[in-house]
């Protein structure tokens, strides 16, 4: 590797590690005073939280209510941007001090801690940067930790399984420049009417709503930090992208198909203990593409002869009957080629078929066929003959039939 790609990984490398130092201090700092004010037998997280994210313009003020209501979730939201809003955040403002993530993260979780949150909520705007996106990582390896310290105790239904759902609604930038203008010129037609009729109340106005250079220096901003940031908890949280395009209807079409039932939420609680040591499918598939790649590769650069006779086998004798099958989307083929009594063969096969887009299941089966009677013990002799069968499913052919 060249010496300025070196030294540009390493510089990387550094900043990542001072990102997750100091996040490592915020949370820890933040814990400490949670625990000093409430115990820490009190603190008690809720049952369900989900953390809600979008584009601007996105719509997360119109689905929250809709997310609320298919979760069962009786807790107003908490929003981010109104707790900045508190006496607490107020004094930092008044006192000439940032509201920074130190801030914002106790503030999000001391409201999370509220008995009113205790059985779900919505958590609007929070994580938004990557040092928010650790912190939220930490309370939950910090929530699991208590978990497995207090399961077999009688604090146990005080420290649950954290069940964090990420949500994050997405339109493309020209989407989010559009509806934010438009919210924006809304706004003050509702308020030239106000003042002109004296009735109703005036609506804040973003200034970001009225200048399409700072909505989509917003949108930038979204996309560059928060989203980014929010892409590594695929693999920590339940993580829903939804397509926010389209009328309201569409998008909450998305979010239920996106947050039907699972049944690591629903369970109870020692229910989910004894099973969750079994993963979650999902999360077998994270890597999955990645590992079958790496190992096409190895196939072909540890045992390329065998690797180039698997796939003409597959080329000369298989793909003719998948072929005669495309429309249905279904083959089953059967084989008794002694090629394929080596393992290696047949993970190469699966792999393949993998990597080509099928969906396979091999089982194989093996016969006794009777050869001769033996003539001194009347026994009758035979061999045993294996077969293998493979089931092959793809996307089959529609048909338009006439009516």
């Amino acid at each position: 590797m060249p010496a300025s790609k070196r030294s540009a990984t390493a510089a990387e490398s550094s900043t990542v590690d001072l990102e997750v130092k100091d996040a490592n201090l915020i949370f820890n700092s933040v814990w400490q005073e949670l625990e000093s004010d409430f115990g820490l037998e009190n603190l008690r997280f809720p049952n369900e939280v989900i953390w809600l994210n979008g584009a601007p313009g996105a719509g997360k003020g119109t689905q929250t209510r809709f997310i609320q209501n298919y979760r069962g979730l009786t807790a107003p939201p908490l929003v981010v941007s109104s707790l900045l809003k508190s006496p607490e955040a107020q004094k930092l403002i008044d006192a000439g001090m940032m509201v920074g993530d130190r801030e914002v993260t106790s503030l999000v979780f001391r409201a999370l801690l509220k008995p009113e949150n205790q059985t779900g909520v919505v958590v609007d705007g929070y994580p938004r940067t990557k040092m928010q996106v650790i912190c939220l990582k930490l309370l939950h390896d910090k929530l699991n930790t208590l978990r497995r310290e207090y399961v077999d105790t009688p604090l146990a239904s005080q420290f649950r399984k954290p069940m964090f759902h990420i949500v994050v609604l997405f339109v493309d930038e020209a989407e989010s420049v559009r509806r934010q203008i438009l919210r924006g010129e809304k706004a003050r037609e509702h308020n030239a009417e106000v003042e002109a009729s004296g009735v109703g109340e005036m609506i804040d106005i973003r200034a970001t709503d009225l200048s399409e250079e700072t909505s989509r220096n917003r949108y930038r901003t979204f996309k560059e930090v928060t989203y980014e940031s929010l892409k590594t908890l695929r693999e920590v949280f339940f993580y829903h992208y939804i397509n926010a395009h389209g009328t309201i209807d569409e998008v909450q079409r998305r979010i239920r198909d996106e947050l039907r039932y699972q049944s690591s939420l629903e369970l109870e609680q020692s229910t989910f203990d004894v099973i969750s040591k079994i993963p979650v499918a999902r999360t077998l598939s994270v890597h999955a593409r990645q590992e079958l790649v790496n190992r096409l590769d190895s196939y072909n650069a540890e045992h390329p002869e065998l690797f180039r006779e698997t796939v003409a086998l597959i080329d000369e004798k298989f793909m003719p009957i998948v072929r005669k099958h495309a429309i249905s989307g279904k083959a089953y083929i059967n084989s008794e080629n002694t090629f394929l009594d080596n393992p290696l063969v047949l993970a190469m096969i699966i792999d393949i078929f993998s990597d080509r887009g099928y969906h396979i299941v091999i089982d194989i089966r093996r016969y006794d066929v009777p050869q001769r009677v033996n003539r001194e013990t009347f026994e009758i002799e035979g061999r045993e003959k294996t077969v293998w069968r493979f089931i092959l499913s793809f996307p089959g052919s529609e048909i338009r039939r006439g009516q």
